[in-house]
Parts: structure tokens; C-alpha cells; sequence
């Protein structure tokens, strides 16, 4: 005896054609080259405060602009995310998707140019900005091209990896930027311009975190290509068309039907990206501080060919340790994100086979909650053994070490980055198709970009305080002072978003409009 089905049958699932899949090629492209954009900051802070401020790591300067450089991007990008997220709803998924790509591009790419620092600031915050927009028009944008439950989630999951793959790449690229910088072109201000824009020292003119910057130019090229070959949402385009799409508003998130959904999803992922800010990014303030490579990076400075003058033989010196500690921390950001991308791949494998999205959630929140603040608190603590090295440099990867803290930075890597793809594949579910870029944006936004981003404040502030306080205390060095705060901050993070997530709305099995 058969039984009627409890609701209406899903939508069959869409064939593959050339155009789908071109989409899917430049919504890959775009959540790989935003999570680049943002990654660089980590690995170009130190070099660009020292030439463009003079400030040393751990001084109170130093960490105000590593602050500054963190938090006034995303807060920019989170409040001008949501107007991008309005325009997705009002203008389409296609053009404010390309042009948000081509925002941040052209941004990245002027910021290797900065003469000052206000100037990277300013240009730090163009390209937040298109990258907050990026991710809400991408995901709305394929959720409505693959109205079919299951083959939506492995769209949206495996779409969303390319993430962790632009964070490897943007590792990979500084690293390669370090080698090679003194045999690229040099970065100089033509005279044209000079006068408003300013001008590069010839000593400053094969900076690697300059050329870091500038690759992030790249995404803008495919996309130029593709661009015409793009088709429109047609859940959006239909009832654009018709005059059926509803105006989307701000104050509909809180209606009586979304209010808690909004709620909760916002300080979600507000607490997803703490952990991601507050404690995985700041690794290469922490790497200097682990005892072998401080010995490596002595031994690289003595290596060093030194000019005769002894004072700028003392600074050729310093340049050269924090040239090799720098190299360092881009191979440990090399291993987390591997980790994270193992843990997007987890997400979207796991992702059609759970159906609660709680429970789905739960099988990375809970390790973490547990892992990710021992990683950090034990960071400095634990004998860095070194198990082996892989090398990757046939493949332009450089050496993977694989040590004890560096699995535990992969683990960390896991758990944190899967999350990211849940919200991914979560919010388009929740949301009508004529609030959907609206509601992504505001949880994205400014749970994500504006109040997650800040707890990277919050630890450097932390650290600041520890590391002012070390000569009464017996002290802290700055990277010390960072493992702690970063511990305290995680901790708190992932103990609040797991008892956020009880709250958290299950969407209906039939969700798409």
C-alpha cells in the first residue's frame, strides 16, 4: 500500500549544459578570489606597516593599524554589502555580481601602488566592498539556476571549496612574490600622477607584499571573457519580467515570519567569522614566536650577505629574519587552508546526506568548539617536532612542514573554514527569491564582514594589552601575547555560536520559490 507524498515533489534536477557550467567556472572564480583578497592582509601586514608607518611588530602603533587595517575594511564592506545585497534584489544576480568582482580586482591591484597608509586603507576598503557583495549575488545567483534540492547543495558546496583553494593560492603567490621580487619589474609611481598620488622609494620598489597585492588583478581577466555568455537568474528574470517581484526592503528581515530566522543567522555567522578573524588569521603574528624558527630565521640573518656599514648591515639583518619568518608563516597558511578546504569538501559531502542543518553544523561546531582554543593556548607551548616536510615547489607550493602545531593549524583550518560553506548553502533556503540577496547580506554583512571581522580588534587589542604589560608581568612577547588573545577569543566564539544554534531555524524541504 503506498502512502501520498507529505508535500509537493522537489523540481527535477537541471542538465549540466555549457552555459550552467560556465557559471558555475566564474562563481568558482569568485569565491576563490575573494577569500584571496582578504587572506592577503595577514601576510602583507607586517611588511607594509614597517615601510609605510616605520612600526614595529608589537608596538602600540603597530597593533593600532594592524586593527585599523582589519576592522575599518569590513566595517565598510559589511555596510555597503547590504546596500549591494538590496541592488542583487532590485538589478539582478549577473551585473552586480561582475561588477563586484571587478571592484575588488582593480582595487587589490591599486592598492600595490599605496604611498601611504591611508591610501592601502582606502583601497583595503574598495576591494571588502566587492567582495561582500561578491559572495551574496554568487550564492543567490546559483541557488535559483539549480532549483533542485540536492544537486543545489552540490553546487553551492563544491562551488564554495574553489574559497579555500584562493586561500592557498593567495599563500602560494606570496610566497613566490618573496622569491622572486627582486627580479620583477618595479613597482614605481609614473610623474604624471606623482604629484597627488605621491612616490615609491627605489629601495621600496620590489616590495613582495606590493606584488602580493596587485595579483589579486587576476579573477577580472576570466570574467571579462565569460562575461557575455552569462545568463540572468530565471526564477528572478521571470518575475522581474512579469512585474511580480516583490520590493525588497530591510525591515521585512524582521517581520514577525523572519525575525528569528534574521537574528540568529546574523550572530551566527558573526561568530563563524570571529573564529576565522580573531584566532586563524592572526597565525603569522604567532609562527615568529615558535623556538625552531627562531632559530632557522637567526641562522638565514647570518647567512646573509651584509654590507660593510654596520648600521645598515644591522638593518639588513633584521630584513632578512623577518624575511625568512615571513616565508614561514606563509607555508603554516599553506597548511590551514588545505585544512580548511578539506573541511568545505567535508561540509558538501556531508551536506546531502544529513537533513537536519543543525545536526549538519553540529559535526563541525562541536570539535571545534574543543580543538580550535587548544590550538591556540598551546600554539608557543608544545615541542614543535617536525615529522617531515612535503615539497611542493615542482608545483610552485613551496614545503609544507608538517609538525605538531602546524596539524593542529590544519585541524583548526577544518572546522573553522567548513563552516563558511554551510552559511552558503544555508541562507538561500530561508529567504523568498525577492528578499534573498537582501537576507544573505544582512546575516553575511554585518553578522560576518562587521561584527565578526571586529573580534580581529578584539585579539589585537588583547594582545597589545599583554604585550604593554610584559615588563611588569615577566612577560609576554607580541607573539605570545597573540596566542593567548587568540585562544581567549576563539573560546569565547565557538562556545556562544554552538549555543546560538539551538535557536537556529530548520528550512522547509521544499524552500524555493
Amino acid at each position: 500500500m503506498s502512502s501520498s507524498p507529505a508535500g509537493p515533489l522537489p523540481p527535477p534536477p537541471v542538465p549540466m549544459d555549457m552555459t550552467r557550467w560556465l557559471i558555475c567556472i566564474i562563481a568558482a572564480i569568485g569565491f576563490a578570489f575573494d577569500i584571496y583578497e582578504l587572506l592577503m592582509l595577514p601576510l602583507i601586514v607586517r611588511p607594509a606597516l614597517l615601510e609605510l608607518v616605520g612600526a614595529q611588530p608589537g608596538s602600540p602603533e603597530f597593533l593600532m593599524w594592524v586593527g585599523r587595517l582589519f576592522y575599518i575594511p569590513a566595517f565598510a564592506g559589511g555596510a555597503f554589502g547590504l546596500l549591494g545585497g538590496y541592488l542583487t534584489d532590485r538589478l539582478g544576480r549577473r551585473s552586480v555580481l561582475t561588477w563586484s568582482i571587478l571592484l575588488y580586482a582593480g582595487s587589490a591591484f591599486l592598492a600595490g601602488f599605496s604611498t601611504n597608509i591611508w591610501m592601502l586603507l582606502f583601497f583595503r576598503c574598495t576591494m571588502f566592498i566587492g567582495v561582500c557583495v561578491e559572495f551574496v549575488a554568487a550564492v543567490a545567483w546559483l541557488a535559483e539556476l539549480f532549483p533542485n534540492p540536492h544537486q543545489r547543495e552540490k553546487v553551492l558546496g563544491y562551488t564554495q571549496a574553489f574559497s579555500s583553494i584562493g586561500g592557498l593560492l593567495v599563500a602560494v603567490m606570496n610566497g613566490l612574490a618573496i622569491s622572486f621580487a627582486p627580479k620583477l619589474p618595479a613597482i614605481f609611481i609614473p610623474e604624471i600622477v606623482s604629484g597627488f598620488w605621491g612616490t615609491i622609494e627605489p629601495a621600496h620598489q620590489h616590495e613582495a607584499w606590493r606584488y602580493t597585492l596587485m595579483s589579486g588583478l587576476i579573477p577580472a581577466i576570466p570574467l571579462i571573457i565569460i562575461r557575455p555568455f552569462l545568463p540572468e537568474s530565471p526564477a528572478w528574470k521571470e518575475k522581474a519580467t512579469a512585474g511580480t517581484l516583490k520590493r525588497p526592503s530591510i525591515a521585512q528581515l524582521f517581520s514577525p515570519q523572519l525575525r528569528k530566522t534574521t537574528i540568529v543567522t546574523t550572530l551566527m555567522f558573526a561568530m563563524s567569522y570571529g573564529a576565522a578573524f580573531g584566532a586563524i588569521q592572526q597565525i603569522p603574528q604567532i609562527v615568529p614566536g615558535l623556538a625552531d624558527v627562531k632559530i632557522k630565521a637567526a641562522a638565514a640573518a647570518e647567512k646573509a650577505k651584509l654590507p660593510p656599514d654596520p648600521e645598515v648591515a644591522k638593518k639588513a639583518k633584521i630584513g632578512a629574519m623577518r624575511q625568512y619568518e615571513q616565508k614561514i608563516a606563509s607555508e603554516y597558511t599553506k597548511v590551514q587552508e588545505i585544512g580548511g578546504l578539506v573541511g568545505r569538501f567535508l561540509l558538501a559531502l556531508l551536506a546531502v546526506r544529513i537533513l537536519s542543518r543543525r545536526k549538519l553544523l553540529w559535526c563541525l561546531q562541536i570539535p571545534g568548539m574543543i580543538i580550535l582554543p587548544a590550538v591556540f593556548a598551546l600554539f608557543l607551548q608544545v615541542e614543535n617536532q617536525t615529522f617531515f616536510e612535503i615539497n611542493l615547489e615542482a608545483i610552485f607550493l613551496g614545503v609544507l612542514p608538517i609538525t605538531t602545531v602546524s596539524l593542529g593549524v590544519f585541524i583548526a583550518g577544518l572546522f573553522v573554514v567548513g563552516q563558511f560553506s554551510f552559511w552558503g548553502n544555508y541562507l538561500p533556503r530561508v529567504y523568498p527569491l525577492h528578499l534573498r540577496g537582501t537576507g544573505e547580506s544582512f546575516a553575511a554583512n554585518i553578522g560576518g564582514r562587521m561584527i565578526g571581522t571586529s573580534f580581529a580588534l578584539v585579539t589585537t587589542t588583547i594582545a597589545g594589552f599583554l604585550t604593554a604589560s610584559a615588563g611588569a608581568a615577566g612577560g609576554f612577547s607580541p607573539p605570545m601575547a597573540f596566542s593567548i588573545a587568540a585562544a581567549s577569543v576563539a573560546g569565547f566564539v565557538t562556545l556562544v555560536g554552538f549555543a546560538l544554534s539551538f535557536f537556529l531555524p530548520e528550512p522547509s524541504a521544499t524552500d524555493m520559490d
